[in-house]
């Protein structure tokens, strides 16, 4: 005779969601603290995506849903084709393409104003795993960018991967003052000391 019990049934309710994976941060971040700490480690959190044939205002739509400001593009196998951020949405991408291809604004897709893969820099996880927030400050105004990608080497495969991602935003809001990777202070000292 078995000493298995059959589990209860439940109905599920409406207005039901699901656990997603989340990746806590530290409050606050010196610039001596460790570059890990301000990294998105997507081995802790999900990654979101978009389809490359997805309008604008879907991923406008996946965004805010999402709480981010970056989508990678990808195909039907999870391959990153490139990327898009709420700037590339925002900014002049959508009318310069209009204007160098014709059609209106709203047939506009993602893969027109996305930043393909090719074109796509990265740092090394190795690189960031020894790295201090100062360093990276000194990298995003080097870069000049508000996000940067971090690689390592998938060991099953070989290949490269994505292992997560650096913003300007995250790094702001654990610093406590404002990171801005296109016009930022002339060095590092200026800027903890200005913010």
């Amino acid at each position: 005779m078995s000493s298995y019990k059959s589990i209860p049934v439940t109905m599920i309710e409406t207005d039901v969601s699901y656990h997603k994976p989340s990746q806590t941060f530290r409050e606050s971040v010196t610039l001596e603290d460790s570059a890990l700490e301000v990294m998105t480690d997507f081995t802790r959190v999900t990654a979101i995506s978009i389809n490359p044939c997805a309008s604008l205002e879907q991923a406008r739509e996946r965004m805010v849903s999402s709480g981010v400001q970056m989508l990678f593009v990808t195909n039907q196998y999870h391959e990153v084709m490139g990327l898009i951020t709420v700037n590339d949405l925002n900014g002049p991408k959508p009318m310069q393409a209009v204007s160098e291809n014709g059609g209106k604004m709203e047939d506009l897709m993602v893969r027109d104003i996305m930043t393909p893969r090719l074109k796509l820099e990265a740092l090394d996880y190795e690189d960031i795993s020894h790295a201090r927030v100062g360093d990276l400050l000194e990298t995003f105004k080097r870069m000049g960018r508000q996000h940067a990608l971090v690689v390592e080497k998938d060991t099953s495969t070989d290949k490269q991967i994505i292992r997560g991602v650096l913003s300007t935003t995250q790094l702001s809001k654990q610093l406590g003052y404002q990171v801005q990777s296109s016009h930022m202070a002339g060095n590092i000292a200026e800027m903890a000391q200005g913010g």
